[in-house]
C-alpha cells in the first residue's frame, strides 16, 4: 500500500511533492490508525482509508478532475491525523475471567488547529493547493462538522462541488469500503 501511494503522490509532478513524501516518512502516516474506533483503528489504518477513498472519489467524478487533483484531495484529506494517536491500555478481564491489560488508541493531538483545516496546512507547507482542492480537503468532513460551522460547509459545497464528492467519498470508504 504504500509504494502504491507514494508512486500516486509522484505522478502528480507537483513541485514539493518529493518533500511532503519525505516528511511524511518522518511520521507515523503510514502506521497510524484511522481513528480511535469509529473506522480503521488499526496500524496503518489511515493509509488503508487515504487509499480507499482516493479509489471512491476516482468512481464518483470519473475525469471531472484532473488524476492530479484526485490524488491530492484523496490522499492527503486526513493528513491532519498524523502523529496524533498513542497506544494506551486499560485492564479487562479475557476470556478465562484475568484481568489483562489490553491495548487502544487514544488521542494525543500536539497540533490541535482543527481537522480539514489541519491538513490544509501540513498540506500547504509543502505543495500548492488549487482552490477547489483547498475547500475539498478542508470541508470533507460535511455534516461531522460543528453544527456552528454547517453555514460554512453549504457555502463551500454550493462554490466547490469537489468538496461534496470529496465528502461522499470519505464516508464510502468508512462505512461501506471498510470493515468496523
Amino acid at each position: 500500500m504504500k509504494e502504491k501511494f507514494i508512486e500516486l503522490l509522484k505522478s502528480t509532478n507537483r513541485e514539493g511533492i518529493d518533500n511532503l513524501i519525505e516528511f511524511l516518512e518522518k511520521t507515523d502516516f503510514y502506521t497510524a490508525p484511522a481513528s480511535t474506533r469509529f473506522h480503521n483503528a488499526f496500524e496503518g489504518g489511515l493509509l488503508a482509508h487515504s487509499l480507499n477513498v482516493y479509489t471512491a472519489l476516482k468512481q464518483l467524478v470519473g475525469t471531472q478532475w484532473s488524476d492530479d487533483t484526485i490524488i491530492i484531495v484523496a490522499l492527503l484529506h486526513d493528513l491532519c491525523k498524523i502523529n496524533t494517536y498513542k497506544v494506551d491500555f486499560r485492564n479487562k478481564k479475557d476470556e478465562t475471567g484475568t484481568w489483562v491489560k489490553e491495548p487502544y488508541y487514544t488521542i494525543d493531538d500536539l497540533m490541535p488547529l482543527g481537522h480539514g483545516e489541519k491538513s490544509v496546512m501540513l498540506i500547504s507547507e509543502f505543495i500548492k493547493l488549487s482552490k477547489e482542492e483547498l475547500y475539498a480537503i478542508r470541508w470533507h468532513m460535511g455534516g461531522f462538522e460543528a453544527k456552528e460551522n454547517h453555514n460554512y460547509v453549504s457555502k463551500a459545497y454550493e462554490k466547490y462541488p469537489l468538496a461534496v464528492y470529496t465528502h461522499m467519498a470519505d464516508i464510502m470508504a468508512t462505512y461501506i469500503l471498510e470493515d468496523k
